[in-house]
């Protein structure tokens, strides 16, 4: 993970808690000193209500990752299933198809297998598979050329695509669909006024402490940090287990 990285997924967050509570407490010392506000002041209710609104938006927010990533899993499976499909049909056509099909998709297995261990290397392959892919379709094409008629040849083709379809709905999952912007404001809205309030509340009641402050701002930024590494596959800190795919390669090279 860059150092980018590490500032937008859990500096940031941490901050977000930090400051408005550091700000709060002072600005609640300050009204205490003029006497303008004392420790009966009515604000448990609305602090109570603010942080339920919080840990409502943070469940919201936690329940949209978790459910990419449980997508990104199905589709993992779906794939290793439609890949091993594949390979069998294409030993029912003729050459070169057959050999070349199956060497290719044994070179897609590997570069899959490879990114989950690196996921730097993610725009390369997809380069690669995108290549892989496409030849796998000319194939689909020549055989169409020779009969159309041929069930065989058909069902080569319906595996091919739906390996293709796998592809696209896993770079849609893994670089294009995020947790929406707009929640993510909100959710810092929220976590800001919140925390804000705690601060002054402290401020006002002479409670807290900067070690306490500290701690809330890293618990906080601890659960921001799950999120957004479920939200992002490609930082490589919360990994789908490769397991299928590794087994399914395993196989595909001892034929």
């Amino acid at each position: 993970m860059t150092i980018t990285n590490l500032i937008e997924m859990f500096l940031l967050p941490m901050l977000v808690v930090l400051i408005p509570v550091v700000i709060g407490r002072r600005y609640g010392i300050y009204r205490r000193k003029k006497s303008e506000l004392g420790e009966s002041a009515p604000l448990g209710a609305v602090i109570a209500a603010a942080f339920g609104l919080l840990a409502f938006m943070l469940g919201f927010t936690f329940q949209i990752a978790s459910d990419r990533y449980d997508r990104r899993k199905e589709l993992l499976l779906e794939e290793v299933s439609n890949i091993r499909t594949t390979y069998l049909r294409a030993g029912l056509i003729p050459e070169p198809f057959q050999s070349g099909s199956k060497r290719l998709l044994v070179k897609y297995v590997q570069l899959r297998t490879d990114l989950a261990s690196s996921p730097s290397a993610l725009q390369l392959a997809l380069s690669h598979s995108q290549k892989i892919l496409d030849t796998c379709w000319q194939y689909a094409e020549s055989l169409a050329a020779l009969d159309r008629s041929s069930e065989v040849y058909a069902l080569y083709t319906s595996s091919v695509n739906d390996i293709i379809s796998n592809h696209n709905q896993r770079i849609t999952m893994a670089l294009q669909y995020r947790i929406p912007a707009n929640v993510l404001w909100v959710l810092f809205i929220i976590s800001f006024v919140s925390m804000f309030m705690l601060g002054f509340h402290f401020g006002i009641t002479g409670g807290g402490s900067f070690w306490l402050n500290l701690l809330l701002a890293f618990i906080f930024a601890a659960v921001m940090l799950l999120i957004f590494a479920l939200d992002r596959p490609e930082t490589g800190l919360v990994k789908i287990d490769q397991i299928p795919m590794e087994s399914l390669r395993d196989q595909l090279n001892k034929e």
